[in-house]
């Protein structure tokens, strides 16, 4: 990361009130970018977005990705150079708990960013981030590699190959690499993995659930050992 770069860099962040985005909005802040964050609430308490101050450091809008004409406006007003989009659903059992709001959060909103971005000028990049659970696993020992295919046996790994699917068909569609010096967007996804850091207090952890074990003299409970 480059400081030079981002210095008076307007940045979009979608989800800047969770925890991915909560820290990737202060690292871009103190590299010198103009921050603008949508998401809604922070889903715990306590939770990184107040204890960090980032409400002070960024424009910071709540919202719903899922509200069309809401996000949309916010897009036009902040006139973003970068998006990094990481509003969703993130949580593996959050899927068995509620599969239609997990489908519909990060289907839907990857949609509306998309779509969205379709009808405003001067954003040059885009970075959807999805999850390595995106790819069908068949369990066979090898290590993932990007061109393998999209699948998901539960609704929080099938809803993010829904979301690589469909960047990459808008992408095709409305901002094809071949035609990049007619509408000047370029598209990418990051499959990220899990993610190690403080100000984590999400439900059905690991490493917090170890922490809060630890903390209350607990034996550590494993949910799947034998998962990969």
């Amino acid at each position: 990361m480059v400081s030079e770069f981002w210095r008076g860099r307007r940045v979009l962040v979608t989800g800047h009130t969770r925890f991915k985005g909560g820290w990737l909005s202060v690292w871009l802040k103190q590299l010198g970018a103009v921050v603008t964050g949508y998401s809604l609430q922070p889903p715990t308490e306590p939770n990184l977005f107040h204890l960090a101050g980032i409400g002070d450091i960024v424009d910071s809008r709540i919202g719903d990705i899922r509200d069309l004409a809401g996000f949309h406006s916010i897009l036009v007003a902040s006139r973003p150079e970068i998006v990094f989009h990481l509003a969703a659903q993130p949580m593996v059992l959050g899927g068995y708990f509620d599969p239609v709001g997990t489908f519909d959060i990060n289907v839907m909103g990857t949609v509306n960013l998309l779509q969205s971005l379709r009808a405003v000028e001067g954003v040059r990049a885009v970075v959807n981030v999805t999850t390595d659970k995106c790819y069908e696993n068949s369990n066979n020992g090898r290590a993932f590699v990007e061109g393998d295919a999209m699948g998901g046996v539960e609704p929080y790994g099938a809803s993010k190959a829904c979301a690589e699917l469909v960047t990459r068909a808008m992408t095709y569609a409305f901002f094809p690499g071949d035609r990049h010096a007619d509408h000047g967007v370029a598209v990418a996804t990051a499959r990220a993995g899990n993610v190690i850091g403080g100000g984590d207090w999400g439900a059905n952890r690991l490493l917090p659930d170890v922490v809060r074990s630890f903390a209350l003299g607990e034996p550590v409970k494993i949910r799947h050992p034998d998962s990969t």
